[in-house]
């Protein structure tokens, strides 16, 4: 059967439908995704809640979905949009095909699609709402599923303890990616995980060592009651900032953020750490960006950069025990060369520790 993308631009793309499900058409933000393999933990990261991903690669599906690499529970993309689907799954860990594991949920899947064209103009015209349908039929196409917050739909809703270790780490969960918890847990971390909306004063009584903002979906700007909350916590412990997390905790402390065009997202962005002098290759899912002329006088000073275009990849404070970061240091997928953040968070906490108990 034939499956059709249409763009708010007007354009429409032609291609296969290549799943049965029941839903005849779908709505949600496109973008593309230019790694060359991690499609199941992209599939499975709440920040791409309700939107349409475009794989670069033109062979997605050869290696199936294993029991091992989700980052959360369930898919969380509203579409899937590939050159070739690969209906055979060749891995021993393979326990559905791509096919398989996208009916199950009901999420539609095009193939032999124009995948360079669609990238082509996205770039040219930036990341827009787009249709996935079995017509061709041209129809308009609105911005509701740009404006929709979507953390509440992707953050856990009980307050859950994982690990026996020290030090004792809350993390505020906005949409978090399960290898941020497997990443503290793997450094013998205690870790309390909590609704994106918990209080400052239910997490104080927690008590922990420090404070984690993960990543998650949409415009940082939409959480904008949140902020006094996020400005309490880093206030008052080491901090480190994940994504969305980054962006929210430069919003909190007067900082602004932007769109870019087309986002970044991918296995392959070249990160430049000025604090060490050094470049390494980063893990990226993001359409917004911290604004680096808005921080001034905010005492954020920005640490890491992207190679590309110069957006501010990470932030650190001159007064304050916080780090930030856009980028993915817990990678999964892409390369892991940024995980010495976590180890530089911990040192941070130790730190603390330390002047507390000097002064006490």
């Amino acid at each position: 059967m034939k499956g059709y993308l249409h763009l708010q631009s007007g354009d429409v793309y032609e291609g296969n439908w290549n799943t049965n499900v029941s839903t005849q058409h779908i709505e949600g933000e496109v973008v593309f995704y230019t790694g060359m393999t991690g499609y199941q933990e992209v599939l499975t990261d709440p920040s791409y809640k309700d939107q349409i991903i475009v794989f670069t690669y033109p062979l997605i599906g050869n290696y199936g979905i294993n029991e091992e690499d989700f980052e959360s529970k369930k898919p969380h993309v509203a579409g899937v949009i590939v050159y070739e689907a690969n209906a055979e799954a060749s891995h021993y860990q393979a326990e559905y095909s791509l096919k398989e594991y996208l009916e199950k949920w009901g999420i539609p899947l095009l193939s032999h699609i124009d995948t360079r064209a669609i990238v082509k103009k996205i770039r040219a015209h930036g990341s827009m709402p787009a249709r996935i349908s079995t017509s061709d039929e041209k129809s308009t196409i609105g911005k509701r599923t740009l404006e929709t917050d979507k953390v509440p739909y992707v953050s856990e809703k009980l307050i859950k303890t994982y690990g026996q270790g020290n030090p004792h780490i809350v993390l505020l969960d906005f949409g978090t990616k399960n290898s941020i918890l497997a990443s503290l847990l793997a450094r013998n971390c205690q870790v309390t995980v909590v609704p994106y909306n918990t209080s400052f004063q239910v997490i104080a009584a927690i008590a922990p060592d420090g404070v984690l903002f993960s990543n998650g979906p949409g415009d940082p700007k939409q959480l904008q009651p949140l902020l006094p909350t996020i400005r309490q916590l880093v206030e008052h412990f080491p901090t480190l900032g994940i994504c969305l997390g980054h962006q929210l905790v430069a919003l909190a402390l007067g900082g602004d953020t932007k769109k870019l065009l087309f986002g970044h997202r991918g296995a392959n962005h070249p990160i430049k750490d000025q604090k060490i002098n050094k470049v390494f290759m980063s893990s990226q899912n993001h359409s917004y960006v911290v604004d680096e002329e808005s921080i001034k006088g905010t005492g954020l000073v920005g640490r890491f950069f992207h190679l590309h275009d110069r957006s501010v990849e990470g932030l650190t404070h001159k007064e304050l025990p916080l780090q930030t970061v856009q980028f993915h240091p817990e990678a999964n997928p892409g390369p892991s060369e940024g995980d010495y953040i976590f180890d530089e968070f911990l040192q941070t906490i130790t730190e603390n520790k330390r002047s507390a108990a000097l002064y006490a």
